[in-house]
């Protein structure tokens, strides 16, 4: 196929365009800058405002809409978090609009969103993909950054709304960030640790990806979530064992408050997501347990 994808470059992207070259599909990428990258042409585009590049996006046969400003770069002021959903809501807003007003129309658009869908206030209780959102501001960024594909499939588009969760691979995301303490021994849980945590390989966020690409049936939102459900205690338990290293101090939860603000909410919280419609429509995880994914994680030689 002729695929689209939008934040190529990112934690996910950047695999994703790996994987979609090496099975034979032709990539675009669109950048804030022009040139080639890992085998994908690089275009130019305005993520939120209105270009040129609008006109090219009936060329391709699927998108895949990855781009973002990450929630977690920086401390939750107004400005920030209006960052945030600008880069996600406008952009959808722009690529809807260009899908709508294009004579010729891609046959699948999957669309990223977070389990953060459902709001960070949830206990445990079970999130399928048919439960209300949130009411908190990451609910909402998720609800109308969904929403802004509805000029797609008003079109007639396929569109899939993969609501990730926590992404553990080497080279970034929270596990990157979690490493360091565990290794010098010091590792342990974050908060009350009974919160969910809503863990998945990036290899399984990738395959998804593209088995909703390949799926013609599949439409609609799905959580992008590791089938084996894990607290925040279960996941310090686990990384410590693959580690081979203690696991005896929990950061408290004012602490994690005054190193990082209202961002810990979303740290102190979490949600029961499990993955009812990639299950049902036959996709396979390739690290179904957490214990599978941290070991293939943290066996392999670090990323150059």
């Amino acid at each position: 196929m002729k695929i689209l994808v939008t934040g190529g470059t990112g934690f996910v992207g950047s695999e994703l365009v790996k994987t979609l070259v090496a099975r034979g599909d032709s990539v675009t990428v669109f950048s804030r800058s022009d040139g080639a990258s890992g085998g994908a042409r690089l275009q130019k585009w305005t993520p939120e405002a209105p270009g040129p590049w609008m006109e090219s996006v009936g060329d391709f046969d699927a998108i895949v809409h990855l781009a973002g400003k990450s929630i977690a770069d920086g401390r939750w002021t107004p400005e920030h978090l209006d960052a945030c959903r600008r880069s996600r809501v406008r952009s959808t807003e722009l690529l809807a609009e260009a899908v709508g007003a294009s004579a010729t129309k891609p046959r699948v658009w999957v669309n990223a969103s977070a389990v953060g869908y459902y709001g960070m206030n949830r206990e445990n209780s079970r999130l399928s993909e048919s439960a209300a959102p949130g009411e908190d501001v990451l609910a909402t960024m998720c609800l109308a950054w969904e929403n802004a594909t509805q000029p797609a499939r008003d079109a007639g588009v396929r569109v899939a709304l993969a609501r990730i969760g926590i992404v553990l691979d080497q080279g970034g995301g929270a596990l990157g960030k979690m490493l360091t303490p565990f290794r010098l021994g010091v590792g342990g849980p974050i908060g009350e640790g009974s919160q969910p945590f809503p863990w998945v390989h990036r290899a399984d966020v990738v395959g998804a990806i593209v088995h909703a690409l390949d799926t013609e049936a599949f439409s609609g939102p799905f959580n992008l979530v590791g089938p084996e459900e894990a607290s925040m205690d279960a996941f310090a338990a686990v990384l410590a064992r693959v580690l081979h290293r203690p696991n005896l101090f929990r950061v408290p939860a004012f602490a994690l408050k005054l190193a990082v603000g209202d961002f810990a909410e979303a740290i102190l919280t979490g949600q029961n997501a499990p993955p009812d419609a990639l299950l049902a429509s036959g996709y396979r995880f390739a690290f179904p347990t957490l214990e599978a994914a941290l070991q293939d994680i943290l066996s392999r030689r670090p990323s150059a």
